[in-house]
């Protein structure tokens, strides 16, 4: 057989049913050719094979990150980092520290900021205004669905009142009509972040490689990335050009409101188009935009009477874009975080069953009525949900997140184990930018509810909290299938491996998420190993 690698461990979970011991994996060409023990490597091994024996280490297919942002999040986590901050004092002192290095004029930003700093009081730029002394300042909450620009950049971008967008987005005004600061959803944002500073595409390819290396480093091995914006495309091309990428990436690009023909069939024509470990496969939607915000689509108000609409000014609209990419094979990921989102969604998919490349799926789902669950499963609809996004709201229901929604809807928090005892798949990501990308603390939220190691921390809803399998499925499995490959670890898939110095299906989930990862592959080359095992 000659393999060009074998790679050796104590324990090999291959995810494919199959309950025979594995210790041993052979790779050619970046392919899975065959799996065994120990005692088959003498047969297997030719005069270039390397062996790499990883002692106690378990081996499992290759974590993937369900949904992730990593070109856009460049631009997301530019300057000030935020998403410590637990007070306002807090956020003052950071920005102040910015500001004090930096000419009158020159732009302050700043990204992952906590609404609950304000306490329910009324969300403003007065605050940072004060802390950066008049300069120009865009501060982006944590969900990215919204943002705080100071009076200053507010000028530059020539905003000095309301706006009317294609889509649900907003200028927010004051009964006089002026600014407050606040931008809700994409389009009121970009108004400002055309004039914000951008680094060049030679610069954020480099730092999108060593992002990579990182997320590596934990043990990924693939993202399905949920957007191509802007230049995104040539910022990937030129990071591999400096070399492999370390990790698979499969973009969505967007599909926004007001979309003609044209604008689907370039959606349509970009299907495949990418290089050697990124490819462009399928189309992501909004139909809502999140509950911190009120632009969530909820069938009946949250308690200040906002998130009533769809992101679609038309919702129809959104169903017939749906509709046409599907005819065409285009798979559709759909953001949907309320209710009657979620509900929208599923109507429009009602019928078309599975793509030829892919499943179509639902994105989000943070409050979910029962009587949709089922829908899922019978219209073979993937849910793909964030369980750390679960630290941003508490057990007690006191965040603004909770009481926006009220008791019962944020008792429908994130209903991962009842979709997936219900036989739905259940593809777990991290939503990076908007909350770590470590898949070792995602795969401990999805079994604790919790932050990984802070044992004190409520729970929220422990009940849906996933078995250590069905989490590391979320992961591995389950989330390659949602991308139409193979995540198991059999004859003919791709070499995509994690090897923990834990067994994720026998660790405390707590130790679990800080075990260093012995080793990553990719298509049988290794991009991560531990310093110890090296050598």
């Amino acid at each position: 057989m000659n393999p060009d690698l074998v790679v050796c461990a104590g324990t090999v979970h291959t995810l494919t049913g199959d309950d025979r011991p594995v210790q041993a994996i052979a790779v050619q060409d970046g392919v899975v050719t065959a799996t065994g023990t120990r005692r088959d490597v003498r047969d297997w091994r030719g005069p270039r094979t390397e062996i790499v024996d990883l002692g106690d280490a378990t081996v499992t297919p290759g974590l993937i990150d369900g949904h992730t942002h990593p070109v856009m999040g460049l631009q997301l986590t530019a300057d000030v980092d935020l998403s410590a901050a637990r007070s306002l004092d807090e956020v003052r002192h950071l920005l102040a520290a910015a500001a004090a290095d930096r000419a009158p004029g020159e732009w302050i930003q700043a990204w992952g900021l906590d609404p609950n700093v304000f306490g329910g009081r009324p969300i403003t730029s007065a605050p940072i205004e004060a802390a950066v002394g008049g300069r120009p300042a865009f501060v982006r909450l944590f969900d990215a669905h919204s943002a705080l620009a100071t009076p200053a950049a507010l000028r530059m971008a020539g905003v000095d009142g309301p706006r009317r967008f294609a889509q649900r987005s907003s200028v927010v005004c004051d009964e006089h009509g002026h600014p407050t600061g606040l931008l809700l959803e994409s389009a009121a944002m970009d108004l400002v972040t055309a004039h914000a500073p951008r680094e060049p595409v030679a610069v954020r390819a480099a730092r999108l490689r060593a992002l990579l290396g990182e997320m590596a480093a934990t043990g990924l091995t693939g993202g399905h990335v949920m957007d191509l914006l802007s230049d995104s495309a040539e910022v990937v091309a030129a990071a591999e050009e400096l070399g492999e990428l370390p990790l698979r990436l499969r973009f969505a690009p967007w599909c926004d409101p007001g979309v003609d023909a044209d604008g689907l069939a370039q959606l349509i024509e970009l299907q495949g188009h990418g290089g050697r470990r990124w490819e462009v496969g399928g189309v992501k939607f909004f139909v809502d935009g999140t509950i911190d915000n009120g632009t969530a689509w909820l069938e009946e108000p949250d308690s200040h009477g906002e998130s009533t609409d769809s992101f679609w000014t038309d919702p129809a609209a959104f169903t017939k874009a749906v509709r046409t990419l599907a005819a065409a094979g285009v798979p559709t990921a759909t953001h949907a975080i309320g209710d009657a989102a979620v509900r929208h969604v599923l109507e429009a998919l009602d019928g078309l069953g599975r793509t030829a490349t892919a499943p179509h799926r639902v994105e989000h789902i943070e409050t979910l009525p029962t009587d949709l669950i089922d829908r899922f499963l019978r219209q073979g609809v993937v849910a793909s949900m964030q369980p750390t996004h679960c630290h941003f709201t508490r057990a007690d229901h006191t965040d603004n997140w909770s009481v926006r929604l009220g008791s019962e809807r944020a008792g429908r928090a994130w209903r991962c184990r009842d979709l997936r005892d219900a036989g739905v798949p259940v593809v777990l990501g991290s939503d990076w930018p908007v909350a770590p990308f470590d898949p070792r603390r995602v795969l401990a939220a999805a079994q604790l509810r919790r932050p990984a190691g802070e044992p004190g921390v409520p729970p929220v809803q422990p009940r849906q909290g996933l078995t250590p399998l069905m989490a590391l499925e979320g992961c591995t499995r389950l989330a390659a299938e949602a991308a139409g490959r193979t995540g198991t670890i059999t004859a003919g898939a791709p070499a995509d491996l994690t090897a923990f110095t834990l067994d994720p299906l026998r660790a405390d989930p707590d130790e679990l998420a800080d075990a260093p990862i012995a080793l990553t592959a990719v298509a049988g080359t290794v991009v991560h190993r531990e310093a110890a095992l090296a050598g």
